[in-house]
């Protein structure tokens, strides 16, 4: 592998990483707000992203390397509203797929076509992160009559992802 693909590989888990952070602060204020489906969805989210990290740290070990970990810094966790804690993470996600998409594009120039594949497989998955955020936002700030949002928690995690309810 050259040294531009595992940089660039790297980088990306490094985010992974970040965004697992972010998700279990905007759970863990959602807790906090006694938003408890939005808690269990956040948590399952921080989940699925360090898993991501571990797919491209395991995809360097294969490759006989050791990656690098990067230090990360702490994640937002002052949010306002649910609408602030949606909208951060439809920005996470959106810099998820930039990244994603730039770690592709040094792997095409490398011909690094083991990373390519990889790639494609978080691809993929973006459009799957973003469909979900694009819905969370227009879901929260369209619950603006009485009960709507308890409802909208209540509910959120089978809305999102079409999974069982929340408890």
């Amino acid at each position: 592998m050259s040294p531009t693909v595992i940089t660039a590989l790297e980088k990306q888990a490094a985010h992974e990483l970040y965004a697992a952070q972010a998700y279990l602060a905007m759970a863990y204020w959602c807790d906090a707000h006694h938003y408890s489906g939005a808690t269990k969805f956040f948590h399952q989210q921080a989940g699925e992203e360090q898993t991501h990290a571990r797919k491209i740290y395991q995809h360097l070990v294969d490759r006989e390397g050791v990656p690098n970990l990067a230090a990360l810094a702490a994640p937002p966790m002052a949010f306002k509203t649910l609408l602030d804690v949606a909208q951060a993470a439809y920005s996470l996600e959106r810099a998820n797929t930039a990244g994603i998409h730039a770690a592709y594009e040094v792997a095409v120039a490398e011909k690094d076509y083991p990373a390519q594949v990889l790639l494609h497989w978080f691809i993929e998955e973006q459009v799957e992160e973003e469909a979900w955020s694009d819905k969370l936002v227009a879901k929260v700030r369209e619950a603006t009559c009485a009960g709507a949002l308890a409802n909208l928690d209540r509910h959120i995690v089978k809305e999102l992802t079409g999974g069982g309810e929340a408890e």
